[in-house]
């Protein structure tokens, strides 16, 4: 299972508010156009991010803001305000079968270690924040 591109979107979006908002201003046309995606697309992901009290957009074509510093907005803040995942990162096959030595012990060989792999995503989603992408941004601009 994927995470869904909702996150880099959401991540790409950010960045552009932030590195080019001191230009533009940033309306979803001109997000869109950076992230090479339908301005639809950028609408739904600014609406996901102020709702998460990131960003704020201002009415009409007034354009998005950042609300807090880079430094205080990790990754698994965007990745939890764009719900890119529902609920558990890997979803279990549909009745193994109890019967099968295998089948019926799945869970309990397996479960755990995803368990961990999933909190091991989410906490170095949780260690960089939209600060320290800037810095290596800023290196390549």
């Amino acid at each position: 299972m994927k995470i869904t591109s909702r996150f880099t979107v959401a991540v790409h979006t950010l960045l552009a508010i932030y590195v080019l908002g001191k230009e533009y201003k940033m309306t979803s046309d001109l997000i869109a156009s950076s992230v090479n995606v339908n301005p639809v697309v950028i609408r739904r992901t600014l609406s996901s991010l102020k709702a998460a009290g990131i960003i704020d957009v201002k009415a009409g074509s007034g354009g998005a803001v950042p609300v807090k510093d880079a430094e205080d907005i990790t990754l698994y803040d965007v990745y939890t305000a764009v719900d890119c995942v529902d609920g558990n990162l890997f979803n279990f096959h549909e009745n193994p079968n109890p019967e099968c030595p295998v089948g019926k012990n799945i869970h309990a060989v397996l479960d755990s270690h995803l368990a961990d792999a999933q909190t091991a995503l989410e906490n170095k989603l949780k260690s960089v924040t939209l600060a320290d992408l800037m810095k290596r941004l800023n290196i390549l601009i």
